[in-house]
């Protein structure tokens, strides 16, 4: 952005350029601490990528970054409370699947996902992964498929919250298999995963940076991942895809503002966060958790999300999916 010769004259004479500039707002910003509403509880998928990503704006941007978890509705309660902020730039959104599910899922929401949000970046593209207790009799997805099918109903599967997405990959495996499974959510990855651990649920979905430790340590067995391909991070794990033909599911994660939220406030954090995304330290850390970086523009960011909506409305009303 060029300096007009008045606006140079005046910031070389100490004159303040009016505060509804954009160039004094870009530059400006942010000048207090900045809030991350995330819509699950702590040391989860979203709660590990709000903080590497807020650490990273913290250091770069020179104010706070301050991670808040609010679980509750699926993810729904952190949403209406970044809508319902002024848009300002001080008040950002972790962004996941959970949000395009919710569109359809819930009926009477006091927003609209796609009206009342501005995208702001894309953070990850992950896989989730088809994980169980190692005491569980199934070693491959074929045979986990022949055991649901002999002991109807007597499945449980974890999930951090209904439309979530180890809830969605759930439920898509389901409608691919015609298996039988009781849903149990969560709030929360972490108690999903304490609840397996134990015995309690036989199968989750997992988030890969909430589990991928656990899947090393041979304490979860993985049966596969959710993606088209193999993870870099467990490329000893197959495709759910090579056993049941078609399926695939992404989770992904993202920032997102009021909306009306200034554009240059808009562009300033997706060229910071986009920087972050490309710096070989995030890269290895995203890596070493499973994610893989997904650096886009605004605009990209929205017609992304806008498909994404499309394609999980579809499988909602297919599958029959209704919020609790």
């Amino acid at each position: 952005m060029k300096l007009s010769r008045r606006t140079f004259l005046h910031l070389a004479a100490g004159v303040v350029v009016p505060a509804s500039s954009g160039l004094v707002r870009a530059q400006a910003y942010p000048a207090q601490p900045v809030r991350l509403l995330i819509g699950f509880a702590a040391g989860g998928a979203p709660d590990i990528l709000a903080r590497l990503i807020g650490q990273w704006l913290s250091e770069h941007l020179g104010q706070p970054f301050v991670v808040e978890n609010r679980p509750g509705a699926s993810g729904n309660l952190a949403t209406e409370a970044v809508v319902t902020a002024p848009s300002d730039g001080y008040t950002l959104l972790l962004l996941t699947l959970a949000d395009a599910v919710n569109a359809t899922l819930y009926q009477n929401l006091n927003y609209k996902f796609a009206r009342d949000l501005t995208p702001v970046a894309g953070l990850s593209r992950d896989p989730d992964v088809m994980v169980v207790n190692p005491i569980f009799p199934a070693k491959t997805v074929p045979e986990f498929i022949s055991y649901a099918k002999a002991n109807r109903g007597k499945l449980n599967m974890a999930s951090p919250g209904v439309g979530t997405s180890p809830h969605m990959a759930g439920e898509l495996f389901k409608f691919m298999t015609g298996i039988e499974m009781t849903h149990v959510a969560y709030r929360g990855s972490a108690p999903a995963l304490t609840d397996l651990l134990s015995g309690q649920v036989q199968i989750y979905f997992a988030p890969i940076s909430a589990c991928i430790e656990y899947v090393r340590t041979e304490k979860l067995r993985a049966l596969a991942v959710t993606t088209a391909t193999r993870s870099a991070a467990l490329p000893e794990v197959p495709p759910l895809g090579d056993f049941v033909p078609g399926y695939e599911m992404s989770a992904w994660y993202g920032i997102g503002a009021p909306k009306n939220t200034p554009a240059e406030i808009v562009d300033r954090l997706n060229s910071k966060i986009n920087s972050g995304l490309a710096d070989p330290g995030m890269t290895a850390r995203l890596a070493s958790l499973g994610s893989s970086a997904f650096p886009v523009s605004p605009s990209d960011f929205g017609k992304f999300i806008a498909a994404e909506t499309e394609k999980w409305a579809k499988v909602i009303k297919a599958a029959g999916i209704k919020a609790e």
